[in-house]
C-alpha cells in the first residue's frame, strides 16, 4: 500500500482515528518513530502515543511485523492449482503446484486445496491458528459477495456452491473468492504497476476477460461480473455462435480456440489449440496474420473501455499474449486509431510482466486487504 495513500486516509479519518488506521500506514514495513508518525498524519504526538499504546506498547520505533500471522492463497485453473502460504507483507513462504481437474467438482478440488495448505503450514512449522485468511481464484464467474460461482461454463457442479462455507469446515478463517482475471489484475498491479491507479488487465486465453482497477480499487460491479468483455458483441463475429449460448461474442472469434480453428480452416495442422501460439512464435506468416486480426477484434472492445474508463495502462496477459507482439500490435492498431487523442496520449498497451505468479499474488492480496482492513484488524487484535 503506498504510504501517501495511507497518510491521506488517516487524515480523513480524524474523528475515529485509531490503532487500526495507524496500522494501515505501517503496512509498508518501514519502522517509524512516534514523531515521524505524527508528522506523517498531522496528528499530535500525544494522539499517536495513545493509539500506539492501544496496540500493545511497542518500543519507541514502531514497525509492522509481517511474520506475526500468515495467509493462504489458491489460484485454481481448469487442470492445475497453485497454492501458497504468505506472510502479512505478501512474501511467499511456501508454494506448491497441484494437478487437479476442475470438472471433478468442488468437493474434490477444495479438499485438495485445503490438504495442500495444511501441508505447507506443516512445512513452515506453522499451525492453523497462525492462518488468518484464505484467498481463492476460480476460472469462472463468481459472485464475490458470497463466494459462490455463477453458471461457470467449464466447472460442472460448481454453480451456486458455497466455497467459503466448505473451506471453513477445515479452516475457521475468512475465505475470499473471486474469478481468476480479477486476482490476476490485483497481482499484476501490485508487482508491476504499484503506482498506477487506473488500469485494465485483459486475459486472452480460451476465454477473454478483464480486471478493472479504477482509482486504485478493483471494480467488481453489482454482482461481480464487471470486466466480462469476452461476451461483448463485435462486428466480425456477427452470426457466430459462442459457448455462452449467444452469438456474435468477441470470444467466439478472438479466443485461443477461435484462432486455432481459423488455422485449421486454412489447412494448417493444429492438433492442439496451444499449437497456434507456437506457430506465431515460430514466425508462421498465416498464424501471425490471424493472431494480429484477433488483436484488432479485441481492440474494438477495448476502445470502448478506454472511452468509459480512461485507463493509464492496458496490460495484456494470458496464454495468447505469450505469442509475442502480434496480438498486442493488433490491439494498439485499433485502440490508438479510434480513441480520442486525450485518452491515448499517455496510454500504454503492454504485455503482462508478472507471469504465472500474478494469480497467486492477487489471491493473497485479496485476503490481506480484507483481513487487514481497519474494521477487521480491530477484531483481530481483540482476539489475541
Amino acid at each position: 500500500m503506498p504510504a501517501a495513500d495511507s497518510q491521506s486516509r488517516a487524515k480523513k479519518a480524524a474523528p475515529g482515528f485509531g490503532a487500526s488506521e495507524l496500522f494501515q500506514i505501517l503496512r509498508d514495513g518501514r519502522p517509524r518513530t512516534r514523531s515521524e508518525l505524527a508528522a506523517a498524519t498531522g496528528f499530535a504526538r500525544s494522539t499517536i502515543t495513545a493509539r500506539v499504546e492501544a496496540g500493545g506498547r511497542p518500543p519507541a520505533r514502531v514497525a509492522f511485523n509481517p511474520s506475526a500471522r500468515v495467509v493462504a492463497a489458491g489460484d485454481v485453473g481448469a487442470t492445475h492449482a497453485t497454492v501458497a502460504v504468505m506472510d502479512l507483507a505478501g512474501t511467499t513462504l511456501a508454494k506448491a503446484r497441484e494437478q487437479i481437474q476442475i470438472a471433478d467438482g468442488p468437493e474434490s478440488v477444495l479438499d485438495r486445496l485445503t490438504e495442500t495448505v495444511s501441508s505447507l503450514l506443516s512445512t513452515l512449522q506453522r499451525t492453523s491458528e497462525d492462518l488468518i485468511a484464505i484467498g481463492i481464484g476460480l476460472p469462472g464467474p463468481v459472485e464475490h459477495s458470497t463466494g459462490k460461482p455463477s453458471q461457470p461454463p467449464i466447472m460442472p457442479g460448481w454453480d451456486g456452491f458455497d466455497v467459503p462455507d466448505y473451506v471453513q469446515r477445515t479452516f475457521d478463517v475468512a475465505v475470499l473468492v473471486d474469478n481468476d482475471v480479477n486476482i490476476m489484475a490485483l497481482g499484476e498491479r501490485a508487482v508491476s504497476w504499484p503506482a498506477t491507479d487506473n488500469m485494465v488487465f485483459v486475459k486472452v486465453a480460451t476465454g477473454i476477460g478483464s480486471g478493472i482497477i479504477s482509482s486504485g480499487q478493483l471494480q467488481r460491479g453489482e454482482k461481480g461480473t464487471a470486466g466480462d468483455v469476452g461476451h461483448i458483441a463485435v462486428n466480425r463475429a456477427a452470426g457466430i455462435a459462442c459457448r455462452c449460448g449467444n452469438v456474435g461474442c468477441l470470444e467466439a472469434i478472438a479466443g485461443r480456440p477461435a484462432v486455432a480453428r481459423a488455422l485449421r480452416s486454412a489447412g494448417v495442422d493444429v492438433p492442439n489449440d496451444s499449437d497456434a501460439i507456437a506457430l506465431v512464435r515460430q514466425g508462421n506468416i498465416l498464424a501471425s496474420q490471424i493472431m494480429r486480426q484477433a488483436g484488432r477484434d479485441i481492440g474494438e472492445v477495448l476502445n470502448m473501455c478506454v472511452s468509459l474508463l480512461n485507463p493509464a495502462v492496458i496490460v495484456v496477459g494470458g496464454s495468447m499474449a505469450e505469442a509475442g507482439e502480434q496480438l498486442i500490435a493488433g490491439i494498439r492498431e485499433v485502440v490508438y486509431a479510434r480513441s480520442t487523442p486525450l485518452a491515448t496520449q499517455d496510454l500504454s498497451i503492454v504485455q503482462a510482466r508478472t507471469g504465472a505468479d500474478a494469480g497467486i499474488t492477487g489471491a493473497a492480496i485479496m485476503a490481506l486487504d480484507h483481513v487487514l482492513a481497519p474494521e477487521n484488524l480491530q477484531m483481530l487484535a481483540a482476539s489475541q
